[in-house]
């Protein structure tokens, strides 16, 4: 399931594409200005290239100072270069507004994936059971009988019988529109060449024995876990559906395990399924409110660590560290529940995986400082059950 350490390094990527996009939203800004002082090839008249060439270079540095201080010198009078500036500055604030609501919304979307992609895996027995019935059908025209191995014994799986009858899945699948329609080849392709072919689902349709309800969900267990979480046709699938799939799959699979884990033989057909996290609806909060709040008070969080590293020039800090540390101040700040050594602890962790091997150190020491600083100015104000120490 999802923890809020995965919900972090989601908003962590979400604010480093945004980072991303606002430089190129800057450059744009930038052509645009270039564009409308570049000469008319066009045009009848002689060219003043000097002269258009001095304006772009005024309006360039009008444009690159309210850049840096959101203001630039109202003393300038040429309208054309006025006009020009101003121009940018509205193609740059509307592309940079734009790119905060896409990527919010995308961070949002990737993690809503991960329970689509569990649906679909949860799914694929029913289209199993589709390819049983579609041989049975095959074989009853034949005139001659092919010696094969019974499938029909997998129809009758109690516990591949709850998920295929399970009403909330069954919701939840038409209310997602899921559907491995369009992709039948990649489930005909695993039933008739890895689970036609498995030796421990042959050897549990061959048992002359009536399977007992553990059997049916070991067997329902390992086609999830060894089959289907392993096939190389299907992961290729997933990849292509989701590029941080390796990092999401454990999370998907630990959903699905989990389900199945938790069928027994009473189970009707209401079993709730799980959610993304234990109470996704406060971790869904978190995520938008910490994506939010981080880029929208970027400067304020880039002033403080600015200060924090008096002897350390903003300029050579690894974007990924600058994010991270944005990142814990936001935290700190605003999620009055969580502890401070909590925060930080989680950005040392995500540290080690996401930025240089040093880094863990520099987040460490400059978190432990302004966490401090912040503290006793009463700047950070924690309240909760074990908080009473505002520490």
């Amino acid at each position: 399931m999802l923890n809020r350490r995965t919900l972090r390094i989601k908003a962590m990527q979400a604010i480093y594409a945004y980072n991303q996009a606002e430089g190129s939203d800057y450059l744009m800004a930038l052509d645009r200005i270039e564009e409308d002082f570049a000469p008319d090839l066009n045009s009848m008249e002689v060219q003043n290239k000097q002269l258009l060439e001095g304006k772009k270079q005024i309006a360039t540095l009008l444009f690159k100072e309210w850049y840096e201080t959101r203001k630039f010198d109202a003393e300038e009078t040429d309208k054309e270069i006025l006009d020009s500036v101003n121009s940018a500055i509205a193609f740059y604030q509307n592309q940079v507004k734009k790119d905060f609501k896409f990527f919010g919304n995308q961070m949002l979307n990737a993690v809503e994936t991960i329970y689509d992609h569990y649906l679909i895996i949860l799914k694929i027995t029913e289209e199993v059971l589709k390819q049983i019935e579609l041989d049975e059908v095959k074989k009853a025209s034949r005139y001659t009988v092919k010696k094969e191995q019974d499938f029909r014994r997998l129809t009758e799986n109690k516990v591949i019988q709850q998920l295929v009858n399970n009403k909330n899945l069954q919701q939840l699948i038409i209310r997602r529109n899921i559907s491995w329609e369009k992709e039948s080849d990649l489930i005909v392709q695993f039933y008739r060449t890895v689970l036609k072919q498995d030796e421990t689902v042959l050897a549990y349709l061959a048992s002359p024995e009536e399977q007992t309800f553990e059997a049916d969900k070991e067997i329902a267990k390992y086609i999830f876990k060894t089959l289907i979480f392993k096939d190389k046709n299907l992961q290729a699938w997933f990849e292509e559906q989701d590029l941080n799939w390796e990092e999401n799959k454990p999370i998907v699979k630990s959903l699905v395990m989990k389900t199945v884990k938790m069928i027994e033989e009473t189970t009707d057909e209401n079993l709730a399924l799980l959610d993304l996290s234990t109470n996704w609806e406060d971790d869904k909060a978190f995520f938008e409110e910490l994506y939010h709040k981080t880029v929208e008070e970027d400067e304020k969080y880039e002033a403080m660590i600015s200060a924090g590293v008096k002897n350390w020039d903003i300029e050579r800090v690894a974007i990924i560290d600058k994010i991270i540390l944005k990142m814990a101040l936001c935290e700190m700040h605003i999620f009055r529940s969580i502890p401070v050594k909590v925060t930080i602890n989680e950005y040392i962790e995500i540290s080690k995986l996401y930025s240089t091997p040093k880094s863990k150190q520099f987040i460490n020491g400059v978190l432990d400082k302004l966490a401090q600083d912040l503290t006793d100015s009463g700047a950070i104000r924690k309240s909760g059950r074990g908080l009473i120490d505002n520490k």
